[in-house]
């Protein structure tokens, strides 16, 4: 099993172009589209496709009949983003709630509930901004808290994340 959030897969991409892109500079417009339709987006089985690298062969291309579109089948190499059970990850805290608090990962926007936080480590709604605080530390809106992730559900288009709070930084 991987152990690393970050990797370098090779994927693949249909893209559908409209007659009026034949031409001289078809290639230019497909590859600008390559990055436009994947980078940002996330794949279920992929994680989220970070960023293009280069483009291995944008395929011959299929007219379809009735339309007259050419498909296109793209093979490209990108970094991917998707973090595994047992990994430990950075984030920074965004919203703090009773509930638990939200942390941005990269790309995810991942929930810690309150059940998975330290005991000694108490909400207090009266404080400015909302936070959970203990003797020694306290989490709040931009602190930088490390993570273990404990489970993972995998959706067609987004990553969900179960977490427990390691160590607030």
């Amino acid at each position: 099993m991987p152990t690393a959030s970050l990797l370098q897969k090779e994927l693949t991409h249909r893209i559908l172009l409209h007659p009026s892109y034949f031409g001289p500079q078809m290639e230019k417009f497909l590859e600008n589209k390559l990055y436009a339709d994947v980078e940002g987006t996330c794949s279920g089985a992929y994680g989220y496709i970070i960023a293009v690298l280069s483009i291995v062969d944008i395929g011959q291309g299929n007219v379809l009949s009735g339309t007259g579109q050419a498909e296109f089948i793209t093979v490209y190499r990108a970094i991917v983003f998707k973090p595994f059970k047992g990994e430990v990850v950075d984030g920074i805290v965004g919203e703090v709630n009773k509930m638990g608090f939200f942390v941005e990962v990269g790309p995810l926007n991942v929930f810690v509930s309150n059940h998975l936080i330290d005991p000694e480590m108490k909400f207090d709604p009266n404080s400015n901004p909302p936070s959970y605080a203990s003797q020694d530390q306290i989490i709040e809106r931009d602190t930088h808290v490390r993570l273990k992730i404990v489970g993972t559900r995998v959706d067609a288009t987004e990553i969900a994340q179960s977490r427990k709070i390691i160590l607030a930084l």
